[in-house]
């Protein structure tokens, strides 16, 4: 497990913490099962709180890496209004990002990829340094990144119907990790340029037949796509230098059938106005 984790998790792992609702063994191993064979299966820490479902996130992550490659960084989910008010939070939930879950731009992939599987517009900062922990604004944080990334996240909600979907069983699960389609890195070479060009840029995502699904600007989520990792830096997450961070969706979650066969998410006001896209087989 990456040390950047929060110290929240890492002392709840390391020391054995007795956590009121913190799944157990037998739990997590379950949910890994299911999660794996893409069955719609129980919520974890349903009756806990957000300290029981980071302790759990913290177990779940240590037993997924087997399957989905080591944390390559982290992710801030339901980062817009839409998104919040579809799971009836207030803010953010924190979550990781796997290896293995990081496809090409143009990807092919089953349109159930999970039990119950969903895809959004989002966006990755990639971390040059260490100095971004120190950031206290969107212009600081973009100062120590590198290279911004087009991103459509393809998550899997997977718990069963009518088990509870809240901020809490998001966090257990990692807010829902399965898959995301990479675009092309964008070089920030003009951090002050690039600050103002996410707040300013227009991101619309379309289905493989052009009809639009949503189209909302950079400052969708959360005032600048940035904030979102400052609010992760608030939450404990300390990032290493190659990190990627999912700022989170800009505008609503949508199932693959929205997509009528893939989907295609636009950067206007990036340079090149950049674009990614996915294919639902």
């Amino acid at each position: 497990m990456k040390p950047g984790l929060p110290l929240l998790i890492a002392l709840s792992l390391n020391t054995g913490a007795a956590w009121a609702e913190c799944a157990s063994d037998d739990q997590i191993a379950g949910f890994v099962a299911d999660y794996i064979s893409n069955t719609p299966t129980a919520a974890l820490s349903k009756d806990g709180t957000m300290a029981d479902a980071l302790c759990t996130q913290a177990k779940l992550v240590h037993a997924m890496t087997a399957h989905m490659g080591p944390v390559i960084g982290y992710k801030a989910g339901l980062t817009s209004k839409p998104a919040q008010d579809r799971f009836g939070v207030s803010e953010p939930v924190q979550g990781v990002l796997y290896q293995n879950m990081m496809l090409p731009d143009g990807a092919e992939v089953p349109a159930t990829w999970g039990a119950r599987p969903v895809f959004e517009a989002d966006l990755i900062l990639v971390v040059a340094d260490a100095a971004i922990n120190q950031a206290t604004t969107p212009a600081e944080v973009l100062a120590h990144v590198s290279a911004i990334r087009p991103f459509i996240e393809l998550p899997d909600l997977t718990l069963a119907k009518g088990e509870p979907i809240t901020g809490v069983t998001l966090t257990a699960i990692g807010v829902a990790p399965k898959l995301g389609v990479l675009g092309n890195p964008i070089p920030v070479e003009d951090a002050d340029a690039m600050t103002d060009r996410l707040a300013q840029m227009q991101v619309t995502l379309a289905a493989a037949d052009g009809e639009i699904l949503s189209q909302v600007p950079g400052q969708a989520v959360l005032g600048h796509p940035a904030n979102s990792a400052l609010w992760l830096m608030s939450k404990g997450i300390t990032f290493a230098p190659g990190d990627m961070i999912s700022v989170g969706s800009f505008g609503p979650l949508f199932p693959p059938a929205k997509g009528k066969g893939g989907a295609r998410a636009t950067y206007d006001g990036l340079p090149g106005n950049p674009s990614v896209h996915v294919t639902f087989n």
